[in-house]
């Protein structure tokens, strides 16, 4: 192992190592309920698929073309909206993603508002096709 790759395991809590290279909730949903996609100006994006029984999310899942951090956050943020209602789901704030976290670095935060921006899109969405149901058949996924 090179010193970089050693500084990547010392200087990060074991909940960060879980989710940044924990791979389990990295998927796109066919025909989510709700979805929403974030980009930040590096470059990096981060997608949020949503499921719903009435207002529990009981699938929730990312794509990501980011770094280690975007992804770290972005599986944090799957972490702790699945199985919650909506209503909870839209308390997670960047703060509770890097608290959870213990070790983002703080020129990182910007991750954790991306994946939380990426929620809010998706709540939104899952918002409007329950009122308008039939939208959901022309919604369409954007390509990174």
């Amino acid at each position: 192992m090179n010193e970089d790759t050693n500084n990547v395991w010392q200087s990060h809590s074991l909940k960060y190592l879980e989710m940044a290279f924990s791979t389990g909730k990295c998927e796109i949903l066919a025909s989510p309920d709700g979805y929403g996609k974030k980009t930040r100006s590096c470059g990096d994006s981060i997608e949020i698929f949503l499921k719903a029984r009435g207002d529990i999310l009981n699938a929730v899942s990312y794509y990501t073309n980011g770094c280690m951090n975007t992804m770290a956050c972005a599986n944090t943020v799957v972490f702790l909206a699945e199985g919650k209602s909506v209503n909870e789901a839209w308390e997670i704030t960047p703060k509770t993603i890097a608290d959870f976290l213990e070790t983002l670095p703080e020129h990182d935060f910007h991750c954790a508002e991306m994946a939380v921006d990426a929620l809010q899109a998706a709540l939104s969405n899952l918002r409007e096709l329950q009122r308008s149901p039939w939208k959901k058949a022309y919604q369409t996924r954007v390509q990174f």
